[in-house]
């Protein structure tokens, strides 16, 4: 494969980052003709099944999460309010990032113009953001609620509330910019779906120094809150396990929470990690050829969270389903599942001595509670 063609060769609302002979480029806009030259008719076909599948699987996965917490008082915790502001920011990226991506594929470019493609990028990448930044506050108020570094600190509804409205003022303040010059939103690997320009350097939208951004600000920063947070959890746990006879059942918790840790830090890396690697590899490999369609894959990884996030959140606890609450996901068909945001079991104030409405990772970890 032939290097790209420069930047100045091509017109400003979108960028195919491979050679393609043909005199004149703009006649191959994925605005204006299908993009078979990049792919064959059944991966586009195959690629607007997936998406319909994530449509069919998120939206009422996501919807009922919200459901769910307005319609059953007890979860509606102030530790909760972040699950239901990950939930929103998940029905987002569905309702405009993969329905978008899905007719598209479905079409084989994208066909709704290069407006919608900046609406399209703008709202996926600030759904995306919303829920990257909300798994931080999730493990940020864990680590405030179990660990108590404020010591007597209460963790109330403004604070829940507060901790949402951030999301999305980081949220926007990541995503808003390519609206504005610094970058730009155009479509991305097989041109089907629009995010941040990553495969253009050294013009005027300044992607490099963008890119950078995203990387510290949206990625480490937020990596960095998850792993601190839960490593701290982790060794509260242990140590307050210390205090007590190491009996299986304290055993147990232990590895129920050390596993839901591992679970959740994975989850985020598989979401985030994929579009970090790929956008620093084409910003360090400049004029560097790769596979289009490998391109999509990033894409493909973040819009797969809306699905497998909540499922992840959920499956790590018990308090709606299966557990000693009810199991209010089982009323509605989904039994399997179970809900909690938490780590402690118990009544109290939400900390080590008690969960305050976290069902937890399951009903174990009660046991782990310092002695009065």
């Amino acid at each position: 494969m032939h290097p790209p063609r420069p930047t100045t060769d091509l017109p400003e609302d979108f960028y195919i980052p491979m050679a393609l002979d043909a005199p004149n480029i703009t006649a191959l806009s994925p605005f204006l003709v299908p993009q078979t030259h990049l792919g064959s008719p059944g991966l586009f076909r195959a690629m607007a099944a997936f998406m319909f599948l994530l449509i069919a699987l998120g939206v009422p996965i996501n919807t009922l999460t919200i459901f769910c917490t307005a319609r059953f008082r007890k979860l509606r915790s102030h530790l909760n309010y972040i699950l239901v502001n990950l939930a929103l920011a998940n029905l987002l990226v569905i309702l405009v990032g993969s329905t978008t991506a899905c007719y598209s594929f479905s079409q084989m470019y994208f066909a709704l113009g290069p407006t919608a493609c900046k609406i399209e990028g703008f709202a996926a990448t600030l759904g995306g953001m919303v829920s990257l930044w909300s798994l931080a506050v999730v493990a940020f108020e864990r680590f405030l609620v179990i660990c108590k570094p404020l010591g007597n600190f209460t963790f109330r509804g403004s604070h829940a509330v507060l901790g949402c409205v951030a999301t999305w003022v980081l949220g926007f303040v990541a995503s808003a910019p390519p609206l504005f010059g610094w970058s730009r939103y155009i479509p991305e690997g097989l041109q089907c779906s629009c995010g941040p320009d990553w495969y253009t350097t050294d013009n005027k939208w300044h992607n490099e120094s963008y890119v950078l951004f995203l990387f510290t600000f949206c990625f480490g920063v937020p990596l960095a809150i998850i792993v601190f947070s839960y490593g701290r959890l982790l060794i509260t746990l242990r140590a307050v396990a210390r205090q007590q006879e190491q009996s299986a059942t304290t055993q147990k918790a232990e590895r129920e929470v050390t596993k839901m840790v591992v679970v959740m830090v994975l989850g985020f890396l598989v979401c985030w990690a994929p579009y970090t690697a790929f956008a620093l590899w084409v910003v360090t490999h400049r004029g560097r050829s790769f596979e289009v369609g490998l391109a999509s894959i990033p894409s493909v990884f973040s819009k797969s969270s809306t699905v497998y996030n909540p499922v992840i959140y959920v499956l790590m606890n018990k308090q709606v389903g299966g557990g000693g609450n009810g199991g209010e996901w089982g009323r509605w068909g989904v039994g399997v599942m179970g809900w909690g945001w938490g780590v402690m079991g118990g009544g109290g104030d939400g900390g080590v001595r008690g969960g305050g409405g976290w069902g937890g990772v399951g009903d174990t970890t009660h046991h782990l509670r310092p002695h009065e």
